[in-house]
């Protein structure tokens, strides 16, 4: 297999003896996959992807496909990898992250660690009084470090019901902790 480099008006072709491909002319596969993935920053790294694995897997493409449709293939794939990559963890709540990562409090402070304590105390009282499922979900999703997947393998459910205890625990938590409606 021979690989040529042909310069035309900004579009560098491959010519991989089957057929070729037209990594310059990248509108069409741009506007798939911003389509189809909202955040331009991650929009831009899957392009960057899409072309980095067309020009790894170049030996495979055999022109019975027209490029586009080949490259908008591979994009399909590393966005669906993507999304299974960013929602197989929870998102987590700015509000937990303060909370976590705060600075300690001095000694002196006794009334924010009052608070904090009343909190906690609230918070367990609350976990408690889940319905058991919901809880059994809560302390798996822990365990696991907050994988869907994981949770769902470990309790025997489907991920989407996973998801959908998770939610409702959260909701239901807010509610009793913070007297929040959402």
């Amino acid at each position: 297999m021979t690989n040529k480099k042909v310069n035309s008006g900004g579009n560098q072709l491959l010519n991989s003896g089957a057929g070729e491909l037209d990594f310059g002319a990248n509108r069409k596969l741009r506007s798939f996959v911003k389509k189809r993935v909202l955040n331009l920053d991650d929009a831009d790294d899957i392009l960057q992807l899409t072309y980095l694995e067309a020009w790894r897997n170049r030996h495979k493409f055999d022109g019975r496909a027209r490029p586009e449709t080949w490259l908008c293939g591979i994009a399909h794939n590393l966005i669906r990898n993507h999304f299974r990559r960013h929602y197989a963890r929870p998102p987590h709540s700015s509000h937990d992250e303060l909370e976590t990562h705060e600075q300690p409090v001095e000694p002196s402070d006794l009334s924010i660690q009052f608070e904090r304590h009343q909190l906690l105390d609230k918070t367990i009282e609350a976990i408690a009084e889940l319905p058991r499922d919901m809880r059994e979900t809560l302390w798996t999703a822990i365990e696991t470090d907050g994988s869907y997947r994981d949770t769902a393998e470990r309790l025997g459910v489907p991920v989407g019901t996973v998801r959908s205890r998770l939610s409702r625990a959260r909701e239901q938590l807010k509610r009793s902790v913070h007297g929040e409606a959402s």
